[in-house]
């Protein structure tokens, strides 16, 4: 009879079978015996390799998925440090560039100023001389006048006094002629002196009237002479400059819309592949169950066919009800009665 509290695995798996050990031909039942034991065996031993296969498959995934989650925080980690370093870089140039514009604009600025302040004073330069000529366009048109004047001024002293002498000679003729013994020949020598005397003051003064002329067209050529120089002057002069606009001074640009880095998610490590640590039993049972089905248990147990009967149908149920009492393997499928 089946016994829970044995140790033999052949006699509960041969009682559990519905056989028993009695009266069984020693050499056939011992093959038997092997044959099945060393399946079962088998199946076990198979089941416990799955077990240990699927155990290290479990354990290599869940080290995997520990270094795709280490993976993953390192890299958020580097995306955010590196996030924040490129906006601080970004804002340190931005910075650098504006302070660079400025500094350009302000020499720039300078430059014009500068420029602008030579050419100020190129334009009072010009200015003084311009006035320096028409200063000495004028002094020199009245030392011209002056002495066209001065010497208009002799000719007509010189005139006076060619008048004056020809007064005197004529008195002095006339006087003379007074003298003469009357007559004819008197009247006749005064005549004759008031005459030339006529005829001296005519030629002085068309003399002077010549030479008042000749000094008025003389003033004009001064006056015309300093005209033109006034004009050569005026023309020479620079063109007041006008001041040009300032620069504009630059601005701060708008800041860059910065997007955060994507967090990374770990890499999908796919689930362990799970073998079936059910089939080496079911393979190592039903292997047993065929080898004890080879032996004539019937002939063994003196033609009492319940032996076979029931081992028959062990091999037609390859999971059997088990006796009461009985506990079954590990990881192996059977009816408790």
């Amino acid at each position: 009879m089946f016994n829970p509290k044995s140790n033999n695995l052949l006699d509960d798996q041969l009682a559990f079978s519905g056989l028993e050990m009695n009266a069984i031909d020693p050499l056939t039942a011992t093959f038997a015996g092997i044959s099945a034991g060393s399946s079962i065996l088998g199946g076990i031993f198979g089941a416990k390799k799955a077990s240990s296969q699927n155990a290290k498959a479990k354990k290599a995934q869940k080290k995997q998925q520990k270094l795709a989650k280490k993976q993953a925080k390192a890299t958020n980690k580097y995306n955010a440090e590196k996030f924040a370093i490129d906006k601080q870089n970004y804002y340190n140039n931005k910075l650098f560039q504006y302070k660079t514009a400025v500094k350009q604009w302000a020499y720039n600025q300078s430059i014009q100023d500068f420029e602008y302040f030579n050419v100020l004073q190129r334009y009072a330069k010009s200015v003084e001389n311009t006035e320096n000529q028409l200063m000495f366009n004028s002094i020199a048109a009245a030392d011209a006048y002056a002495a066209e004047q001065s010497a208009l001024d002799d000719i007509r002293t010189e005139d006076a006094f060619n008048k004056q002498g020809a007064l005197i000679d004529r008195l002095q003729q006339e006087g003379q002629a007074a003298l003469l013994p009357g007559g004819v020949s008197r009247t006749k020598a005064i005549q004759s002196r008031v005459a030339a005397a006529g005829r001296n003051a005519a030629i002085s003064d068309a003399s002077l009237a010549s030479s008042v002329e000749q000094s008025q067209r003389n003033m004009r050529a001064i006056a015309l002479q300093k005209y033109g120089s006034d004009m050569q002057a005026r023309a020479s002069m620079m063109i007041k400059p006008i001041k040009p606009m300032n620069i504009p001074m630059p601005e701060m640009g708008p800041d860059m819309i910065f997007m955060p880095p994507m967090k990374a998610t770990p890499a999908y490590i796919p689930p362990a592949q799970q073998q079936s640590t059910l089939a080496p039993l079911i393979s190592g049972f039903s292997s047993a169950a065929t080898s004890l089905a080879g032996v004539d248990w019937g002939s063994a147990f003196g033609g009492s066919g319940g032996g076979v009967s029931n081992l028959t149908t062990s091999a037609g149920n390859m999971f059997p009800t088990a006796p009461s009492g009985y506990t079954p393997l590990p990881g192996s499928t059977y009816n408790i009665a």
